[in-house]
């Protein structure tokens, strides 16, 4: 099994797992790194590039982790949505 899961159904994935516990333990620590960063950055101390490259890196592995997750809901989302539309066409039509 994989350490990130990379597949997902939509129950599956509309429920907590540890993928959501890991991104939700980086987010802050990545806009402390990049509000940090940036503010050194514009200071032109090296440290500051540092964490501001820390800070994309940690953004990029956020991403990477839960975008499955969040495509699964959104394709799931609009196929519902899609399907109430239709419906509510249907009905509107009905009643012209």
């Amino acid at each position: 099994m994989a350490l990130i899961r990379r597949t997902w159904t939509a129950k599956e994935a509309d429920e907590w797992t540890k993928e959501d516990v890991i991104t939700s333990i980086i987010a802050p620590l990545i806009y402390f790194l990049l509000t940090i960063g940036v503010a050194l950055s514009a200071l032109l101390i090296p440290v500051g590039f540092i964490l501001l490259a820390a800070g994309i890196l940690l953004t990029g592995v956020m991403i990477f982790i839960i975008n499955p997750k969040l495509s699964v809901l959104s394709e799931d989302y609009e196929k519902k949505q899609k399907k109430y539309l239709e419906e509510l066409e249907r009905k509107v039509r009905w009643e012209d």
